[in-house]
């Protein structure tokens, strides 16, 4: 069983900006070893703090690829380039998908859980879940990187979304995501 609840949108702390990691404790490994598990549970391929509601800038991440999950504190993006157009879903909206554009390559840089420094050249998947857990830092979902006329329709979806979710329907002047 999953050892958080994920958040979904309209939750006010997939808003919020991520304060640092400032201590790296027994405390710490823990969270991260639960978000893990949820991640898994979910399943996704990534999970920030803020989804289950933590206020802490750090992820978790395993992409299949045989190197088990890993996890990065305090990241930030150094370097981008390219442009890459992907559908891109987010555990915090289950459900729904869209295209977006992201750039291709990334150059993060963050820490580990023994406090080392951490520096990885990202490209395509792996680069992409980079700067999605990183919006999640920042406070920012994925249907904020939208185009006007995909923001639109996602804005219809996100609101059946939250119907299903017996949610009270929104005011008459539109659901808010911000």
């Amino acid at each position: 069983m999953a050892s958080y609840e994920i958040r979904v949108i309209g939750d006010p702390v997939l808003k919020q900006q991520a304060a640092d990691v400032t201590d790296i404790d027994a405390k710490l490994v823990r969270l991260v070893d639960d978000m893990v598990e949820t991640m898994y549970a979910a399943p996704g391929l990534g999970l920030a703090a803020p989804q289950v509601g933590v206020q802490k800038r750090l992820f978790v991440w395993d992409l299949n690829d045989g190197a088990g999950p890993k996890s990065m504190i305090n990241p930030e993006i150094v370097e981008s380039d390219g442009e890459w157009v992907y559908e891109e879903g987010c555990l915090s909206v289950p459900g729904l998908s869209w295209e977006i554009t992201r750039p291709n390559h990334v150059h993060v840089i963050g820490r580990d859980l023994d406090g080392n420094e951490v520096s990885i050249e990202a490209s395509e998947l792996e680069g992409r879940m980079f700067q999605h857990e990183l919006d999640h830092l920042d406070g920012v979902l994925l249907i904020e990187r939208l185009d006007a006329d995909q923001a639109k329709l996602a804005k219809r979806q996100v609101r059946d979304l939250m119907l299903g979710f017996g949610e009270e329907p929104a005011p008459k002047r539109g659901l808010s995501l911000r």
